[in-house]
């Protein structure tokens, strides 16, 4: 294996710690493992052995044991979809939605390439207005405009002014922060937050009801001539509110492989998306000072359809839910793990409008009336519980099926009984199994190292002070 690239300009702890492991008598089969693990930047640390048995004979057909890996401890990739703590698994994760909501558009792992003839679309449900944030807007020519001109100025209740006539770059901190921090509605916010997941679930309802009353049909009925299939993603603006993604696909009875009737048009598509996000609401009730909310989407819905070439491609469209799977709320400048009981809210590491908003979802979680929403459990995630990454059964493929099809291409590419093929049937052995698990991620210098091995990314260096065996 050839040496590991210098890495420049690396001094202190870190360069030592990567001169350690480096220098060490075990460090080609460390680097094996940084490899086999596709470069991941938290692997998970497993001591253990397996034996497998010939269950006639009790004949020993083979043994593994992790006190032949380096150190005694099989490394192991963590599998996260999170960007922001491990690229390297994430950009797994992110591929494998790439393939599962392209295959939904275009047919392949198991779906039929006829499926490009359905009618599909990608909608965006988005939230209300919780009060005026700083934005980059453009105008009709497409140049950058104003954030909020106010011809006439003016002062909010509180005394700060309502215009803002800052052109903002991409980059700049205030975006998505409030115009006033008192005016915006933290606690409608982080419950809006809290009940988006319920709001998609009504919506769906709401859709396939739609559907089904244009078509002169029982709900109940539906199905026996009409499939709504869907992938969905979460996606958070700066100013910390979730806001949707979805490809929604109409389907024969029996999913992609069946023609739907000649009905279900794009234009019903449209009017049934419509309808169902102007008709669903979800109430939170009054508790302490925070009255009863109904809560409802945004007035920004937009419903564009999907084509194999134009400006909406199948291949866009799959591009961009996957690059928002493997997100979490990292642009509002919140933490990507929970807040512990330990933390000084006042020391965290966030901005001035995720502080509000996760001081809030304590609050408003320590009230009875609001436990179910388990605000305080999810408050660095700003109230939102739900799942990021969904679909519907008959949307396509799955993921666990592109991992078993990968698992099952790497045993047939490599011969270790680590990770690939035993010269015998697991199904006719017996397999007795022990592990433990140790702990999660790397130093410093094996970070640096592993990304010199793989060239992968690294993640910030907080990641791999949670390590480790």
């Amino acid at each position: 294996m050839p040496d590991p690239a210098p890495a420049p300009h690396i001094t202190g702890p870190a360069a030592r710690d990567m001169a350690a492991r480096y220098n060490r008598a075990d460090f080609q089969a460390w680097a094996r493992r940084a490899h086999s693990t596709g470069g991941c930047a938290q692997p998970v640390h497993l001591r253990g052995r397996v034996t497998h048995l010939d269950p006639q004979t009790g004949q020993i057909l083979h043994h593994y044991s992790t006190a032949r890996e380096p150190g005694g401890v099989l490394r192991v990739a963590c599998k996260t979809r999170r960007a922001s703590r491990c690229p390297a698994c994430a950009e797994t994760y992110r591929a494998d939605t790439y393939q599962l909501v392209r295959a939904g558009l275009v047919g392949g792992k198991g779906v039929p390439a006829s499926v490009t003839s359905h009618p599909a679309a990608f909608v965006t449900l988005t939230a209300p207005s919780f009060g005026p944030v700083h934005t980059r807007r453009t105008g009709k020519s497409g140049a950058l405009v104003a954030c909020r001109p106010r011809r006439g100025g003016g002062t909010c209740p509180h005394g700060r002014p309502i215009s803002c006539t800052i052109r903002h770059a991409e980059g700049d901190a205030r975006l998505g922060q409030p115009i006033c921090p008192d005016c915006f509605h933290y606690a409608g916010a982080v419950l809006w937050n809290a009940h988006a997941p319920e709001l998609w679930r009504r919506f769906t309802l709401a859709f396939r009801r739609y559907v089904a009353r244009s078509a002169g049909l029982r709900v109940a009925d539906l199905r026996e001539v009409l499939t709504v299939s869907f992938a969905k993603v979460a996606e958070y603006q700066r100013r910390g509110l979730v806001h949707f993604h979805a490809v929604i696909r109409l389907d024969g009875p029996d999913g992609p492989s069946a023609e739907p009737p000649a009905w279900a048009t794009l234009d019903l598509l449209k009017a049934a998306v419509d309808h169902a996000a102007g008709a669903v609401t979800v109430t939170s009730p009054a508790a302490g000072d925070v009255p009863a909310i109904e809560h409802v989407w945004g007035s920004q819905i937009d419903v564009r359809p999907i084509t194999t070439t134009g400006e909406l491609t199948d291949t866009a469209v799959a591009g961009y839910i996957a690059k928002y799977a493997t997100k979490a709320a990292e642009c509002v400048g919140t933490l990507d793990r929970r807040i512990r009981p330990t933390d000084d809210l006042a020391d965290l590491p966030v901005s001035t409008h995720a502080r509000r908003l996760i001081a809030e979802c304590l609050r408003l979680g320590a009230l009875e009336e609001y436990s179910g929403l388990r605000l305080a459990e999810w408050a660095h995630m700003l109230g939102f519980r739900g799942h990021f990454s969904t679909k519907s059964r008959h949307y396509s493929t799955t993921l666990g099926r592109l991992r078993a099809d990968r698992i099952d291409h790497n045993r047939r590419e490599h011969d270790d009984v680590t990770t690939g093929r035993l010269p015998f049937d697991d199904d006719q052995v017996l397999v007795i199994a022990h592990w433990r698990y140790l702990g999660q991620g790397m130093t410093p210098g094996e970070a640096l190292l592993t990304a010199a091995l793989t060239g992968k990314p690294l993640p910030a260096l907080s990641t791999y002070e949670r390590s480790s065996a």
